[in-house]
């Protein structure tokens, strides 16, 4: 079953899209497994309806698949914007909760995205680690955020508009502010490395094309974990930063957190 519309959000003060999709096997009346799909960039809540088997993979789990919408604001609280980290990681599960029968255990509760929506799934498990007990994250950007928003405080607007687009600048000072300053809570090897020594780090996959710019950005984000004790799963394989790619890691996702047992 395919639901789609909008609400009203209290914590950005306007109407916003959700996408739900509920499998077969999640239409009984025991409490659910809840799984959240982060949009990218330039996405919205129905893409990983529009341009994945989403409804193909999800019918293997007993699990709702929650897709909300945040625009370009990589999932955080805008300096000049609506407050988007706190509407997905406290209104928007309060919302799901209220209408559908969702387990509130930490096991089985996902987080999973791609892209920019990889980021934001990293940081809202890292963030709220007793609440997650698994993330996904498909060619995740700004792995290193602070060193990206350093070179953007350094670099004058015309040499980041060449690196990096206009768009994306602008983007980034509505985001961060007009100095581009970092703060803690935006870092994710800081937050992985909270939510380890508190001894809550969830389980962790990390997917990323070879043929992805992305590539050793991951690689060492998957190192960093590594060497602060953190588990993770880290696989390359052949693969752009597109849809194909995301659609085959959702499918390796979903097999990785909830295995198949053969009868």
């Amino acid at each position: 079953m395919i639901l789609q519309g909008s609400f009203f959000s209290t914590y950005l003060e306007m109407e916003t899209g959700l996408s739900i999709y509920l499998p077969n096997k999640a239409l009984g009346s025991q409490a659910h497994k809840v799984i959240y799909l982060l949009h990218g960039l330039c996405g919205n809540n129905a893409d990983w309806l529009n341009y994945t088997m989403l409804p193909v993979f999800a019918e293997r789990y007993d699990a709702i698949f929650i897709m909300g919408e945040v625009g370009r604001s990589f999932y955080t609280d805008m300096q000049y914007g609506q407050k988007y980290f706190s509407y997905y990681a406290k209104e928007l599960p309060q919302v799901v909760k209220n209408v559908f029968n969702i387990s509130a255990k930490r096991e089985d509760t996902f987080a999973i995205g791609a892209s920019m929506g990889g980021y934001g799934a990293l940081k809202l498990a890292f963030s709220n680690p007793g609440e997650y007990g698994g993330c996904a994250a498909f060619s995740p950007a700004c792995l290193f955020l602070k060193e990206g928003l350093g070179i953007m405080e350094n670099n004058t607007s015309e040499q980041n508009n060449q690196l990096f687009g206009k768009q994306l600048v602008q983007d980034f000072q509505a985001i961060f502010g007009q100095d581009f300053c970092s703060k803690p809570e935006f870092e994710l090897t800081e937050l992985a490395q909270r939510a380890f020594l508190k001894g809550e780090s969830p389980s962790l996959y990390l997917s990323c094309g070879t043929e992805d710019s992305f590539l050793e950005e991951n690689r060492r984000f998957n190192n960093v974990l590594h060497t602060m004790g953190s588990p993770c799963t880290f696989e390359e394989r052949t693969g752009e930063h597109n849809w194909i790619f995301f659609n085959q890691a959702l499918e390796k996702a979903l097999e990785f957190f909830f295995p198949i047992q053969e009868t």
